[in-house]
């Protein structure tokens, strides 16, 4: 997925010379194409990503529309104050850029989890959250980020994150995009663990339901349009999402959803809220961190899903 996040900006920073890329000393390689064209437009800002937030607000202040990329945590909890403070509060249009979220370092260990990223985006006024599922989310959304000109935090995977569309979708910012329709139970994912979300689909399918499968690529602002009308369509909603399971995507759905006067039962799944370590791989991780179709199945059983 960052290797499709490099080529859009290099595509749209062609027709846009107002774009900006600060990135934190990672990717080198991957913004040559950019550089070889806008080097002045592609800034390394060195292992000091404090320093590259409060570089993007001031270049947004000055008309540019500014990217900050590294690694997700230390593009969002590492430079939290910044991002509160210049961006978010200054309501700059900077887009923060995440790159292997979730559990794409599983091998690196906690340092490089990302389990608290969407919370704390989410807690900030002004911010927009999109998490694409794969590389052709990403190419369609990114651009619809850049023409809303506020602040956004925008959380991509790593790499070789599989497909999950079979033809080119319709999306649109801040709606939620429907890959399969049904009744009774709907899977509600967001980013990468959209493959996850289409096994648990397979199989909830096989049990003989008809579950819809959904992919809510913008957590902020929630598609509450569709959220509306899921207590007259739905029993149990399904959130799936690889972040811990408190404040991220599940716990904005149920948060919505507490406040009106009818609504279905809230299934949140996610990482849980403790830390994961002593894993070799993303799907090592994911097996010790209870996200899988069996571990999934038997929760949904447990709780007269099934």
């Amino acid at each position: 997925m960052r290797n499709a996040f490099a080529r859009v900006l290099t595509e749209l920073a062609k027709e846009d010379q107002s774009l900006l890329l600060f990135y934190a000393d990672i990717g080198n390689r991957l913004f040559n194409p950019l550089k070889e064209f806008a080097s002045d437009r592609a800034i390394n800002a060195g292992i000091a990503e404090a320093n590259m937030a409060s570089m993007a607000a001031g270049s947004a202040m000055m008309g540019h529309k500014p990217f900050i990329y590294t690694i997700t945590p230390f593009t969002t909890a590492r430079n939290f104050e910044q991002i509160k403070i210049d961006i978010a509060y200054q309501n700059q249009p900077v887009i923060i850029v995440g790159t292997g979220s979730g559990l794409s370092y599983a091998n690196l260990g906690p340092t490089h989890h990302s389990f608290e990223d969407i919370a704390l985006m989410r807690a900030l006024p002004n911010m927009n959250i999109v998490c694409p599922a794969d590389a052709q989310e990403l190419e369609i959304l990114m651009p619809q980020l850049i023409e809303l000109n506020q602040p956004c935090y925008f959380r991509i995977g790593k790499k070789n994150e599989p497909s999950v569309h079979d033809t080119k979708p319709t999306l649109k910012f801040g709606k939620a995009h429907t890959m399969v329709a049904g009744e009774k139970v709907a899977i509600l994912a967001t980013g990468t663990i959209m493959p996850l979300a289409q096994a648990l689909h397979a199989h909830l399918s096989d049990l003989g339901l008809s579950p819809e499968l959904v992919s809510f690529h913008t957590v902020k602002p929630l598609d509450t349009m569709y959220l509306d009308q899921t207590a007259e369509r739905f029993d149990h909603l399904i959130t799936l999402e690889e972040h811990n399971v408190n404040g991220g995507f599940g716990s904005a759905v149920l948060e919505y959803l507490s406040e009106q006067v009818q609504q279905p039962k809230v299934h949140r799944f996610g990482i849980p809220d403790r830390f994961i370590d002593q894993v070799h791989s993303p799907e090592d991780a994911r097996v010790k961190a209870g996200l899988t179709v069996e571990d999934i199945a038997q929760a949904l059983a447990k709780r007269g899903v099934l």
